[in-house]
C-alpha cells in the first residue's frame, strides 16, 4: 500500500466498521474452527500497522512480521510481542520456529508469488497446525480500489481452494464474509460514505459507522451454521497434513 495508507489505517482501524467487524468474525472463526494447544505459538504474517495483534495475542505466544518499515514501527508500538522484518515468500524469519496458528489477513492478494508464499508458511506450521486466511473476493469487483492498494488479484472461492490444495494444505473451512452488505457495496462500488473496506479509509459518520459495524459483526454469529453464497471477502482455515505432501 501507499505509505499514507498505513498512517490512515492506524488512525481508523480501532473504530472503522470494517476493521471492527472483521476482528469479531476472525475471533468467531478461530474459536469455532481452530484447535489450539496451551501456550500456542502464533504468527501474524504481514501484520501491517498491527490492528489484529491484540486479538491474536489472546490465543498464545504471538510473533509478527511486516515488510514495510513505517507500518512495522507503528505495529511494534502497539504490542509487547515481537514485530520483526519479514517478507513472503522467502524471508519469514524467527529461525526455524514453527507455529500452531498462522494468520494471513488480507496479505495474499498483495504477493506476486501466492502459491510459493502458502508453501513457505505451510512449512512453518507445526504438524496439524492451522492457517487462517482472508482475501478480497469476487474478481469481477476489481476496481481502482484494488489498484490503489497494490492488489495483484481478487480471489474466487475455487481459486483460493485450489491454491491451498496445491500448497499441500487441507482446507477445513472456507467461505464468504462481508455478505450482508454485499448488495449495498455492489450498488455503491464501495462508495465514499461506506469508506473503502480494508484500505483504512476515513471513518464514516458515527451513526453510520455504528450501524455498518453492527451488521458486519452480526455475521460472526451466523458463520457457524450458515454458508453465505457471496461476499466481499473470503476466509479459509486450513491445516498442515501430519506428513508433508
Amino acid at each position: 500500500m501507499e505509505l499514507s495508507a498505513y498512517a490512515a489505517m492506524r488512525e481508523s482501524e480501532d473504530v472503522h466498521w470494517w476493521f471492527v467487524g472483521r476482528r469479531n468474525i476472525l475471533r468467531s472463526i478461530i474459536d469455532r474452527c481452530v484447535p489450539l494447544p496451551r501456550n500456542a505459538a502464533v504468527l501474524e504474517a504481514g501484520c501491517g500497522s498491527g490492528g489484529n495483534l491484540t486479538l491474536l495475542s489472546d490465543y498464545g505466544d504471538l510473533h509478527a512480521f511486516e515488510y514495510n518499515e513505517q507500518a512495522r514501527g507503528i505495529a511494534a508500538r502497539r504490542t509487547s510481542s515481537r514485530v520483526a522484518f519479514g517478507a513472503l515468500p522467502g524471508e519469514i524469519g524467527f529461525g526455524d520456529k514453527t507455529f500452531d496458528l498462522i494468520a494471513l489477513l488480507d496479505v495474499l492478494e498483495h504477493v506476486d508469488e501466492d502459491l510459493e508464499s502458502l508453501v513457505a508458511l505451510r512449512d512453518r506450521l507445526t504438524d496439524g497446525g492451522s492457517i487462517i486466511i482472508t482475501v478480497p473476493a469476487v474478481p469481477a469487483l476489481w476496481s481502482d480500489h484494488d489498484v490503489m492498494h497494490h492488489h495483484k488479484r481478487r480471489y474466487s472461492k475455487s481459486q483460493l481452494s485450489r491454491r491451498l490444495r496445491e500448497a499441500g494444505l487441507a482446507t477445513q473451512r472456507i467461505g464468504y464474509f462481508n455478505s450482508l452488505l454485499f448488495p449495498l457495496a455492489l450498488l455503491q462500488r464501495v462508495g465514499s460514505w461506506l469508506g473503502s473496506g480494508s484500505t483504512g479509509a476515513a471513518v464514516p459518520p458515527r451513526p453510520v459507522n455504528r450501524w455498518l459495524a453492527s451488521i458486519f459483526s452480526f455475521e460472526a454469529k451466523l458463520l457457524g451454521w450458515l454458508n453465505f453464497p457471496i461476499g466481499l471477502s473470503l476466509y479459509a482455515v486450513a491445516r498442515k497434513h501430519p506428513v508433508d505432501i
